[in-house]
Parts: structure tokens; sequence; C-alpha cells
């Protein structure tokens, strides 16, 4: 779903498109139960003379497997009746266009609206508001803890996660580190033989966050980091079997990660043309001699899908 939002981003830039924010209050509390489900009376509120009795739910409520979905698809229902169209790629992107043009996107219970009509824009706030409980946010400033960065007047708009970037630093304890040059030196080659095999490292590298780590670094990866996707395609094949420097590696990602926390994944300065990146190597992984293979697209100067792995 990122890069579809990212895409849209890209087109916000170029055409200096509003992006605004809503969050749906007790979202999943607007979903239907097609089944029959069954209740205790909710404590504080049992019904004097009926203590035995049980509540049918007629809506969802949180906890509720089907809640997530149901609320979805009430959502799904509503949204079509403003005549929004849902895209075939990606379930959770709408658009309405005539003299005007509309793009939504859901997120859980969060709606972002890209627009390049003020008073259209208005129509669908207020007609929201008929609808569901809403959270006006106002103009888009973060999304999914990534600042937003927009310069109008040069149609640009750059995308940060200093502050994920700083929290994740902390969590491991490397906010007082180096700033490291590159995600991973040059030359360097991992295999399994590096793995501890002793009970002492077994015992050392048990205690060491390495998982926790690599997926901390994926999130930063997926959203604003394609420079670290390399490393960090190498590094999470050891997370099962991490050695002493495996894990250095992946400290050596942190500290890159702190000397660019504050740069930008910029869009704007370009056109809207799709440009493709692609490469391989020949066997180089030392374990299994798969290759390694990673790929880039760019739009509107930017980054949009970009991936590296094995």
């Amino acid at each position: 779903m990122a890069k579809s939002i990212w895409i849209l981003l890209t087109i916000a830039a170029l055409y200096d498109y509003k992006i605004w924010k809503m969050d749906v209050k007790t979202a999943f509390l607007n979903g239907f139960i097609e089944e029959e489900i069954f209740m205790d009376q909710p404590e504080g509120f049992t019904i004097v003379g009926k203590e035995q009795k049980v509540c049918r739910l007629r809506r969802c409520i949180y906890g509720l497997k089907q809640a997530s979905q149901s609320w979805n698809t009430r959502f799904d229902e509503v949204i079509r009746g403003y005549d929004f169209i849902k895209n075939d790629h990606d379930p959770c992107i709408y658009k309405i266009s005539g003299s005007s043009v509309a793009y939504l996107v859901l997120y859980v219970d969060d709606i972002l609206l890209i627009e390049n009509d003020v008073k259209m824009l208005g129509d669908i706030k207020a007609w929201f508001s008929t609808q569901f409980s809403m959270k006006d946010m106002g103009e888009a400033s973060y999304i999914f803890g990534i600042k937003i960065y927009r310069d109008g007047s040069r149609r640009m708009l750059g995308l940060t996660q200093s502050s994920y970037i700083e929290k994740v630093l902390k969590r491991f304890k490397m906010q007082h580190s180096k700033r490291g040059l590159l995600p991973m030196r040059h030359g360097v080659k991992f295999s399994k033989k590096q793995s501890p095999k002793t009970d002492d490292k077994l015992k050392r590298m048990s205690h060491i966050p390495y998982a926790s780590a690599v997926g901390s670094i994926q999130y930063a990866v997926q959203c604003t980091k394609p420079d670290v996707a390399y490393a960090l395609s190498v590094t999470s094949r050891y997370q099962a079997c991490a050695g002493e420097a495996h894990w250095r590696t992946v400290k050596n990602i942190l500290k890159y990660l702190k000397r660019t926390k504050d740069m930008f994944l910029i869009y704007g300065g370009g056109e809207l043309i799709l440009e493709g990146y692609s490469d391989a190597s020949f066997q180089s992984d030392d374990d299994d001699a798969k290759s390694q293979s990673g790929f880039m697209f760019k739009l509107n100067g930017g980054v949009v899908p970009w991936k590296s792995s094995k």
C-alpha cells in the first residue's frame, strides 16, 4: 500500500494538490454483523430483573475477529454511495473525478484526502460527517509517523522519518554512537559459517535484540530509506542464526541512519514519467549461490517502489 500512497503524494507535489487528513472515531463500531453473536451484559449496565439475559450484537465491537473486515465492508458501501471508484490494484484507494478530482486513502481508521478543489474537499468532509463520527485533522503534516514537508512554490514534497529513527536509536542504545558513512562496507561477505558455534557465543547472541533491530530498520526502509534496502536484505537473512559479524553490520546500519536521519525523500522537479532501474548479481550468496536483485522506479524526480532481495 505504501507505494500507492507515495505515487499519490508524487502527483500531489506535481500539481500542488491539497493533502488533508481525517480520522473516523471508533471506526470498528460502524461495522454490521451478519452472524448471530451474543455477549454477556456489560458490567455496570445489567438490566435489573434480567440479569440472566444476554445481549445479541447488531454491530461489531472491538475485539471481534471480524470487526476490521466488517468496518472495511461498511466503509466501501458508504464511499461508493458518493460515486467514489475503488482502485483495481489497491482496494484501500478510491477516486472521484469530473471537473475536479479527489483521491481517498483509507488506512484502518485514518483517511487521507488528496484533491485539487477546496470546495470539493469541503463537500466531501461534510458528507463524511453525516455518515460517521469524524475528526478533522487538517492539512496532513504526518502520515504513518512520517513527516511531510511541502514547498508549493517549487511544487516539491519531502518525507522524513527523523523522529522514528531517533526512537529506534534510543531503543537500541545507539543515540550516542558515531555516525556511519555507509550502511554497509563495500566487499563485506556474510554466510552462516559466521553464526555462533560455541555455547558461550550462542548465549551471548541470545541476549542481543538482532531480530527486533532488523524489524525496526525494515519500517524505515519500506517508507523513506531505499539507500539501506540492500544492507537490510543481507542482514535479515541471519535472524535465526546471527553472529557477531552480522550484529556489527546491523549496528553500522543504525549509525548510518543516525547520520542521514534528517535527510528527505524528495518528490518534485521532474515529470510524471515513470523511469525504472534494475540490477542483479550472479550467485553472490555464499550459502546457496543465489543471486541478489534490486529495482527502483522514479516518478516526478522521486523514488516510488524499490526493493532489494535474494
